[in-house]
């Protein structure tokens, strides 16, 4: 057998059979394999955030919206109290934590009850916000770390496959080309995984900022509501003092 016929030989034993993506993930290196199996359960990660979180800030947008429009109706603090009594969403939070303000002063206007209760307000705007975007960091987190996770999978395999070339003691291509294609493999699952989740983040960050601008909204009717209530006592308390 000639030398050339020999490293044809040699190359075509080393070559797997299957060069689709599921043959060389089957033949790659148990770091590779490793590194693809985690940037998958990433990548599935990502996509369950997004499901999870699309749906809980459509269904938190849509009763914030309902709620904001009976504020916006000609009502008081204590029907919008009482039509929300019991909710857990955001603005039902509000209204409350504003009607229980009211009741530890005594319900008494005057300048006092609006800092406290705006200062109310304030808090549980904050409380809901980080209860909505609870979860979505995960994304920022896979997103910037995915691509390099796949390129030291990458770097790993390449380093395999020169130790390849040194051990079979041949420069032929073919030798060398299955192992940088699985190496490979783990950038381009790298970049799976992180692309959609910084876009499935910036998209969450957007409706979520929409969504605490709805809760921006809510506080400024519901100090509204406190300052028309004011100013409906204000005539029965001038006609009880005359």
């Amino acid at each position: 057998m000639s030398p050339d016929t020999a490293h044809a030989a040699t190359a075509n034993a080393l070559l797997p059979r299957d060069l689709s993506p599921w043959g060389m993930f089957m033949n790659a290196d148990m770091v590779v394999k490793a590194v693809m199996v985690g940037l998958a359960l990433a990548s599935l990660v990502t996509w369950t955030v997004w499901l999870v979180k699309s749906w809980e800030l459509a269904r938190a947008t849509r009763l914030a919206k309902r709620r904001l429009a009976i504020l916006e109706s000609d009502t008081t603090l204590a029907e919008a109290a009482g039509e929300t009594s019991g909710g857990e969403d955001a603005v039902a939070q509000i209204i409350q934590s504003a009607s229980r303000e009211l009741s530890l002063s005594d319900h008494v206007y005057d300048d006092g009850l609006k800092e406290r209760t705006a200062l109310r307000l304030e808090r549980v705007e904050s409380a809901m916000a980080r209860r909505i975007n609870r979860g979505t960091g995960v994304l920022a987190t896979i997103g910037a770390t995915a691509p390099f996770v796949g390129l030291f999978g990458t770097v790993w395999g390449i380093m395999n496959s020169f130790i390849g070339i040194s051990e079979a003691n041949t420069t032929n291509l073919a030798v060398v080309a299955p192992g940088i294609a699985e190496a490979l493999l783990a950038t381009a699952m790298g970049l799976i995984a992180a692309i959609p989740a910084v876009v499935i983040y910036n998209h969450l960050a957007r409706a979520t900022t929409a969504y605490r601008a709805l809760l921006g909204d809510a506080s400024a009717q519901v100090l509204l509501l406190i300052s028309r209530d004011q100013s409906r006592r204000l005539p029965h308390i001038a006609r009880a003092a005359e």
